[in-house]
């Protein structure tokens, strides 16, 4: 048998541990969505630590920049859609990217990100820490954001 000194203990991560949160600035121009939303999504879920425990919120903040400059591949501009259902009966509506790229700009990150979260209580508040913009300028200069690379 070996001896356990040889094996490394693993060591999970607890709120109270968690203290220094980083701030990323994300520049959508020209971008995939799905892939700078995978990307997000990982700094959300802090996946880019070596901290990181599936069960806390070991992200950071990230800050999304022109939102409304992404890129969507192929004929997704004019077929995809967001159905939207406000409950009451014959509500449910439908609008194409290209209508919600005009409207909401910032929609068309968020609800990306969102949907590469996991689906549980912790992701609401993983959600809260993505702050998208549609033009290039953010109001959290004081927080020393930093430009991510990956």
């Amino acid at each position: 048998m070996f001896p356990l000194s040889l094996f490394m203990k693993t060591t999970l991560a607890k709120n109270v541990q968690l203290k220094d949160k980083t701030w990323y600035v994300v520049d959508a121009k020209d971008q995939v969505l799905g892939r700078i939303a995978v990307k997000i999504a990982n700094i959300l879920r802090g996946r880019h630590k070596p901290t990181y425990t599936p069960h806390v919120d070991t992200g950071d903040y990230v800050i999304v920049i022109n939102a409304d400059k992404v890129r969507l591949t192929g004929s997704k501009e004019e077929d995809k859609t967001y159905m939207f259902f406000t409950g009451w009966v014959g509500t449910a509506y439908r609008r194409t990217a290209a209508a919600m790229r005009t409207r909401r700009p910032e929609f068309l990150v968020t609800h990306a990100v969102k949907g590469m979260l996991p689906k549980n209580r912790l992701a609401n508040d993983m959600l809260l820490k993505l702050r998208v913009y549609a033009g290039d300028k953010h109001e959290h200069a004081a927080s020393n954001p930093i430009p991510f690379k990956g």
